[in-house]
């Protein structure tokens, strides 16, 4: 638990931090999973989440490009 100041900072506890590697200076990022439900994580952490999730976008799009593409020519 953490209480926020007056200036809406808060200290990350000691578990926490040791937990998802945070260090000085890190950035972190906020998300919301679900309505009330939010995530904290590593900027570095998300981005290679995103990144993840974009390879898997590009082979899907792929994919379907070639069997739009067979479709058509059997046409």
């Amino acid at each position: 638990m953490s209480t926020v100041t007056q200036k809406y900072q808060a200290t990350i506890p000691k578990e926490v931090r040791k937990k998802l590697g945070i260090k000085p200076r890190d950035k972190i990022v906020f998300f919301e999973e679900s309505p009330g439900k939010f995530t904290v994580m590593k900027e570095e952490d998300f981005v290679r989440q995103i990144a993840e999730i974009c390879q898997d976008i590009d082979k899907t799009v792929e994919e379907s490009k070639k069997g739009f593409s067979r479709g058509i020519k059997k046409q």
